[in-house]
């Protein structure tokens, strides 16, 4: 099995890779805990070719990557392009490689000047959902660790802004007094809805009502499913209080993991919005063939 190219998605923690045809079809796929987090600049292309080398024939193959390695701190820096404009659009960087079979093009993100802000990685979902429905106007919300809000028109990503909600359940589950209150696994879709509620009706009481978890578990019969779903609740709370421009009366996607996008959805659903949920996973590896097309000036 050769493929026609190999796309790639480097996150932090994560790299995943698809072996592709140039139909667009995945061939085979493959995952390491080689992220950006655990790599030197001079490491990248020892930690792909241990993870792709089994798929390089003898001819030079085109690598598309999206994600962080083209951080500052990455592979090579890609840079961004700024709003508005086409997601994945942009001119990738071609990092030097000793294997004269790779031809490595990283992604550039997006950037935003007022308020300032910046995506990578997430504007190839948007390319991938813009390139299975061109004809979307509207808000696509992208639940993860930074939740991004990018408003579409037009085939553009106008505006964008990002939340940090994940990273803040992450810092109160392993940082702060909550870290008793919130371990296990355990979920109460009950009190997500209440504090959801909660989280957009006050969220200047964020910080009081956080606290108040840890106090319920202490007076009473410690629950940790609802101590998780109340956090998860009042932060997306929170968050839809602060992003109501973005989501109020507009068309609505929710591209991300099964769970999270689920979640959000349920969350945007309660305000009486209509949402489409969408795969991460298919949805970046349509937008990396898209910029791969391109990048061959094929439509």
């Amino acid at each position: 099995m050769t493929p026609d190219w190999i796309a790639l998605d480097w996150g932090t923690t994560r790299l995943r890779a698809w072996a592709m045809s140039a139909g667009g079809e995945v061939l085979d796929q493959a995952a390491s805990d080689a992220g950006m987090g655990t790599l030197g600049r001079d490491g990248y292309e020892p930690a792909l070719l241990a993870l792709i080398g089994g798929w390089l024939g003898d001819a030079p193959v085109d690598v598309v990557a999206c994600g962080m390695a083209g951080a500052r701190e990455g592979w090579a820096e890609a840079g961004y392009d700024a709003v508005p404009c086409r997601p994945a659009a942009g001119s990738p960087v071609r990092p030097e490689t000793r294997d004269p079979r790779l031809r490595v093009h990283i992604l550039p993100g997006l950037s935003q000047a007022d308020p300032p802000d910046v995506m990578r990685g997430e504007e190839v979902q948007i390319a991938g959902y813009l390139a299975q429905n061109p004809r979307f106007d509207g808000v696509i919300c992208l639940p993860g660790t930074h939740t991004k809000w990018a408003h579409v028109s037009a085939g553009e990503v106008v505006s964008f802004a990002t939340a940090m909600t994940g990273d803040l359940f992450a810092a109160l589950a392993g940082h702060t007094v909550l870290r008793h209150s919130l371990a296990g696994e355990g979920w109460s879709d009950a009190a997500f809805d209440e504090a959801l509620g909660d989280g957009l009706a006050r969220p200047e009481r964020l910080a009081m009502r956080l606290f108040s978890i840890r106090a319920a578990g202490l007076l009473g019969a410690p629950d940790p499913g609802a101590a998780r779903a109340t956090a998860s609740g009042l932060l997306i709370g929170a968050e839809l209080a602060a992003t109501k421009p973005y989501w109020l009366g507009q068309a609505l996607a929710v591209v991300g993991a099964d769970t999270l996008a689920r979640l959000y959805a349920r969350a945007l659903n309660a305000q009486g919005a209509t949402v489409h949920v969408a795969r991460a996973d298919e949805l970046t590896r349509a937008g990396l063939f898209a910029a791969w097309q391109t990048l061959k000036g094929t439509p």
